[in-house]
């Protein structure tokens, strides 16, 4: 598996790569900087000015059942928000 997990595809992002030429991504969390800028560039042919990571907290979570109250959380993860030089785009719809 490589590092970057999957792009982040909501409104917030979306809107970011329009106006800011920003993007997010799942990465592993053992990923530093320069390997997730790497693997971004090889992956979607564009040049990264800069990369942003961030840990995302868990939340927690609980529902009511006939059992009782089930108490959880979600799972952290690491968050990469890659700013792309001016004039690129990256399509994540293009190889559907």
């Amino acid at each position: 598996m490589g590092i970057i997990i999957k792009p982040i595809v909501t409104e917030k992002m979306t809107q970011l790569g329009d106006k800011l030429n920003r993007y997010g991504f799942r990465v592993q969390k053992d990923a530093n900087k320069i390997e997730i800028k790497q693997a971004v560039e090889a992956m979607y042919n564009v040049t990264v000015d800069e990369v942003n990571t961030l840990i995302v907290a868990p939340k927690k979570k609980s529902r009511f059942t006939k059992g009782g109250v089930i108490a959880g959380k979600t799972s952290a993860y690491k968050k990469a928000i890659v700013t792309v030089k001016e004039g690129e785009k990256i399509d994540f719809y293009s190889n559907i």
